[in-house]
């Protein structure tokens, strides 16, 4: 009586599918590293971004007499002022953050502290290494329809390409500061 022998072993065809499909999932898991990754780098950009326009909107709240001394028996109206641009971002040039963090200092956000403008009159800061810049312009302080823009610009991966985060504010004919309801992410993974 003959008996068959069992297989002993894969065939190369069997092999080659398997290290093909191995092939697959390294190449679909390193994308999704990558892209998580990424966005969780554009995490400090939003937060930040968010911070720096509720700091415009309570500086903007924050009542200021006309007059710094009230006399007895007297009234002064006050009012609200959109903190002015800051002078310089942070860091001072792109190429800081091009591929790399930055540390900045408390010198860097308190460069506009004698005229209490910019980051100082906002009171913001970030202690962490930082992977984007960040700006705060304005334009007029205290009349219907002036505005804030406060924005993140950086390149995670060091291509030249910028990701750029903003959000914008304006007074209203009421005197309170709309603030855009989305943030504008241009290129936000670059």
């Amino acid at each position: 009586m003959k008996t068959r022998r069992g297989r002993e072993g894969f065939t190369l065809i069997e092999l080659m599918i398997v290290v093909a499909i191995v092939g697959i999932l390294a190449v679909l898991a390193t994308y999704g590293v990558r892209k998580y990754i990424a966005s969780a780098k554009t995490t400090e950009a939003r937060n930040s971004i968010g911070r720096l326009s509720n700091a415009a909107v309570i500086a903007y709240e924050n009542e200021n007499m006309n007059s710094p001394v009230l006399a007895a028996g007297t009234s002064t109206g006050f009012t609200r002022t959109l903190c002015n641009s800051a002078s310089a971002n942070v860091p001072s040039g792109i190429g800081l953050v091009t591929g790399a963090k930055y540390q900045s200092t408390a010198t860097d956000w308190n460069t506009d502290s004698a005229g209490n403008s910019g980051f100082s009159c906002l009171h913001f800061t970030i202690d962490e290494p930082q992977y984007y810049m960040y700006g705060y312009n304005v334009s007029g302080t205290s009349t219907v329809g002036n505005s804030f823009t406060a924005f993140a610009n950086g390149d995670l991966n060091g291509d030249g390409v910028l990701s750029t985060f903003s959000i914008t504010g304006s007074i209203n004919s009421s005197y309170i500061i709309n603030v855009a309801p989305n943030m504008l992410a241009i290129q936000p993974e670059e």
